[in-house]
């Protein structure tokens, strides 16, 4: 019989197994061999650009999950996995847009975050590509990237390296994990539910990298748009949030995409398309995740919605701790599963 069973082979799926791996526990992994909302994500790691009202508690967690990858990217090779910690820059095209970013902006930097407000001249020092309509904005030097399709593979090899077996059905275990996202709904009779998002990824003329090394959060003419520039010459266009559960690329959505991106980088209309795709978030209620005991013998790790990748190194952190002790550390209370009974 295996010490812990993990449901769920996404990141945070493979990066708990991982490190109750590294504790001595016997571990597997049940993977159905589908690919979870990583395989769409953007992977960015933005708990200052991503720090909404209401969300205080939520912040918190982001933050100190963010403190802890540049660790976990250097276990795992920061290179290897496409972390690159450049920054965000948040770009306002027209008034409105500014109002609103700079209405966020101040509730960010009110909460202590590193954000600094920029002038258009300043946004374009930064990245030159950037159209000269924009009105202004602001850069998040904490706020950084990973590449989700190279951080999977790296986890699983991280993980079976340890001892960590995977598998396609479950057996007995002393402890199980559930960290499958949408699909923990059926397992647990949580409230997860999908959130569809609609993705592009774009490739730079000849592959070289793109003309911009900023991730940039944008506002332009009241739509939120992403772009997220890859050293190998690709560009995550991103996402539309659709509480739906269909995963059609529709010509709305890619039209939308496209135009807000391309008024912020009138260059990347010059891009191939190379892909577009639907993946679902797994969101909640209240939109934060639900980490710790469900029932006897069963933790959850689930509903991250926006942000499992950035919360990937703390969730597994602190469920291996949870695992290990049977002590819940105070800074999930806010986020245990029962708070929706």
């Amino acid at each position: 019989m295996k010490d812990v069973t993990v449901v769920g082979a996404g990141p945070i799926g493979l990066a708990i197994a991982w490190r109750c791996a590294a504790r001595g526990m016997a571990v597997e992994v049940v993977d159905d061999g589908l690919p979870g909302a990583w395989h769409a994500s953007a992977g960015m790691l933005g708990p200052v650009a991503e720090a909404y009202f209401g969300e205080a508690q939520l912040t918190a967690l982001l933050v100190e999950s963010a403190k802890r990858w540049p660790g976990f990217a250097a276990e795992l090779g920061a290179e290897e996995i496409g972390y690159r910690a450049e920054g965000t820059l948040v770009v306002a095209l027209t008034g409105d847009d500014l109002a609103e970013a700079e209405r966020l902006r101040a509730y960010q930097a009110g909460l202590g975050l590193p954000i600094t407000p920029l002038r258009p001249t300043e946004l374009r020092d930064r990245e030159q590509l950037l159209s000269p309509r924009v009105r202004g904005g602001a850069h998040a030097p904490d706020d950084h990237q990973v590449n989700p399709r190279r951080l999977v593979p790296a986890l699983r090899k991280a993980a079976t390296a340890a001892g960590v077996a995977i598998v396609r059905e479950s057996g007995p275990a002393g402890v199980t994990v559930i960290a499958a996202g949408t699909g923990s709904a059926a397992l647990t009779g949580l409230p997860v539910r999908p959130v569809k998002g609609q993705i592009l990824r774009l490739r730079a003329p000849g592959h070289q990298p793109p003309g911009f090394s900023h991730v940039i959060r944008g506002y332009a003419d009241g739509r939120h748009v992403y772009l997220v520039p890859r050293l190998d010459g690709e560009v995550v266009v991103g996402a539309t949030v659709e509480e739906r559960a269909d995963a059609h690329v529709t010509a709305g959505g890619v039209v939308e995409l496209l135009r807000a991106a391309a008024d912020l980088v009138p260059e990347i209309y010059e891009y191939e398309l190379a892909e577009a795709i639907a993946g679902h978030r797994p969101g909640t209620p209240d939109n934060a995740p639900l980490i710790g005991p469900h029932s006897d013998g069963v933790i959850v790790a689930t509903g991250h919605y926006r942000h499992g990748i950035v919360l990937t190194p703390l969730t597994a952190d602190l469920v291996a701790d949870l695992v290990e002790t049977g002590q819940l550390d105070p800074i999930l209370g806010p986020f245990a599963p029962g708070r929706f009974a």
